[in-house]
């Protein structure tokens, strides 16, 4: 039996940093199974270590500079 996984919805306005509660463009999916949001601040100063733990990223940081 296999398992279909539905896609994650790409992040919204209603999103918020796990660790500021600015807008979130980092959805980050743990390998314990958990998952963080971070504002694009917070993904630069800790996204080298997310991505070292993370089983998945979805990076929105270029929707910053988009018209």
């Amino acid at each position: 039996m296999t398992t279909a996984v539905a896609p994650k919805p790409a992040l919204t306005a209603e999103d918020r940093c796990d660790r500021c509660g600015a807008q979130a463009y980092l959805r980050v999916e743990l390998q314990s199974g958990g998952e963080l949001l971070f504002c694009a601040h917070h993904a630069r100063e800790h996204g080298d270590k997310l991505r070292e733990i993370a089983v998945t990223v979805v990076d929105e940081t270029h929707r910053l500079s988009e018209g």
